[in-house]
């Protein structure tokens, strides 16, 4: 399952936990993905859209 939203194209972020001691282990911010029913060229599709692109009203949802 690839973490990238179908709208905008956001992917994880990549970087390191960095502890007290300094000691840095590698890590990855997610996008905030929902699964939602939309509406695509007249069709009714699944797919994955970050919060973000839902908020901004990219997306209409099929009822």
């Amino acid at each position: 399952m690839s973490k990238v939203c179908e709208i905008c194209g956001k992917k994880p972020g990549f970087g390191h936990n960095v502890s007290h001691a300094n000691n840095k282990t590698l890590r990855r911010w997610n996008p905030n993905l929902q699964r939602v029913r939309a509406r695509i060229d007249g069709r009714v599709k699944r797919i994955k859209v970050c919060t973000r692109c839902l908020k901004a009203g990219k997306v209409t949802k099929a009822v």
